[in-house]
């Protein structure tokens, strides 16, 4: 079916668009009315269409009309997201990766009853996605070599999804044997950054998890997907957008729900990340996108911030900051979940976590590990928190020594 767009735009169809048909279709039924005549309707329809996203709307009308192919999937955003402040989402869903990206590069062995005590909490602080652990071989990853265990072990809540990374069908029938009802799989955008993580090309890497994909599908399992390097590679350098567009599409037409763009090595500014975003919406939905970013560089918030505005509500972060990637040397870990709560929080985005059990969570981990807290945002709430405690102790302590005071004498 072809859109009323120029004439050197009709290529573009529905087929174009990886998703749910039906949002595609209510989506579009206000979009013909105003595809006609391009940006200078654009304008006007953002008074009398509430369920797109008005901000991306006014933003197109100032685009010049053969942007618009590029850009209409930004706009496919259900009544369900709607704006809250300034263009960003009313809710937005906080992917928790620290018990599996965030552990799995630590030097010294954690004992698997804390990994399990540690899920538990974030379990306990509201967290719908926990990415608990990957079944990979031990040899690669000898943190994760309790994968079996750790899974019989959490106290898993029915509302809660715990997804597991899988690396090929060996791990995918591990994950199934344990239970888990969701796995990621993953592939580069950058060659050479994939033949030095799993010696393979990409089209490689993304061939052999086909298989992965449909088995997981056909078990009743949902799939999720990372794309390695979107943004930058610590060996190829800027990756070309479109190369990372590519392959988050092939992850989605191999039956991935959603496709996490990952700034591995925390090398990416706003300005990348909307140019990958850019590419990347321009095949898929945004509410079939979620970013997972690297804090390397201090610009992981800001990063956040552009792909909120650009309509992307799942954010991938880490309790504590926990993380890190052992082919790039001074990568930081993954962007702190408190420091991402704290920015939602002063948007008024909802996100149904509670703060004060994620605190617990980050300082129970941090002391396990023996090391800082990674997250800016919980070292000043604890600092501000034990600041508090010691007062309060200070004034008790004072009103002992002190005594009780003496009534005074009642006048017969």
């Amino acid at each position: 079916m072809y859109w009323n767009l120029p004439n050197n735009h009709r290529k573009s169809t529905k087929k174009d668009l990886v998703g749910n048909s039906s949002l595609w279709e209510s989506a579009m039924q206000n979009l013909q009315r105003f595809c006609v005549t391009a940006a200078a309707a654009a304008a006007a329809a953002a008074n009398t269409a509430p369920n797109l996203n008005k901000t991306l709307i006014h933003r197109l009308s100032q685009e010049h009309a053969s942007l618009w192919p590029t850009s209409l999937q930004a706009l496919l955003l259900h009544s369900d997201a709607a704006t809250a402040v300034g263009g960003l989402p009313a809710r937005v869903t906080i992917y928790e990766v620290g018990p599996r990206d965030g552990l799995q590069n630590e030097p010294k062995k954690i004992p698997t009853d804390v990994k399990v005590t540690f899920i538990d909490m974030l379990t306990a602080a509201g967290f719908q996605k926990i990415e608990a652990t990957s079944f990979v071989s031990p040899k690669w990853v000898p943190q994760l070599g309790d994968a079996k265990e750790v899974m019989a072990k959490i106290r898993r809540d029915p509302a809660v999804s715990y997804p597991v990374l899988v690396p090929n069908m060996q791990g995918l029938t591990g994950a199934l044997a344990s239970g888990c009802g969701e796995v990621a799989v993953f592939a580069a955008a950058s060659e050479t950054f994939s033949r030095r993580n799993i010696n393979c090309s990409v089209q490689e890497s993304l061939k052999r998890f086909e298989k992965v994909a449909a088995d997981a599908v056909a078990a009743g399992a949902r799939v999720r997907g990372y794309v390695s390097c979107a943004v930058g590679c610590p060996y190829e350098g800027r990756i070309d957008p479109k190369a990372a567009a590519d392959v988050a599409v092939a992850l989605m037409e191999m039956g991935c729900y959603e496709v996490s763009m990952a700034d591995t090595i925390g090398v990416g500014t706003p300005a990348s990340m909307e140019a990958m975003l850019t590419a990347t919406l321009s095949q898929l939905r945004p509410d079939k996108l979620a970013v997972h970013c690297h804090d390397t560089y201090g610009m992981a918030i800001a990063n956040i911030l552009t792909a909120l505005r650009m309509g992307i509500t799942v954010v991938d972060s880490s309790v504590a900051g926990l993380g890190g990637c052992p082919y790039a040397r001074g990568a930081t870990g993954n962007v702190a979940t408190e420091d991402v709560l704290y920015l939602l929080d002063g948007y008024g985005i909802q996100h149904g976590i509670n703060m004060d059990a994620v605190l617990r969570a980050s300082e129970y981990i941090s002391n396990a590990l023996g090391r800082p807290n990674g997250s800016r945002v919980a070292r000043a709430l604890l600092a501000r928190r034990a600041d508090a405690s010691d007062a309060a102790a200070s004034k008790s302590s004072a009103a002992s020594v002190v005594g009780p005071v003496k009534p005074a004498a009642v006048a017969a």
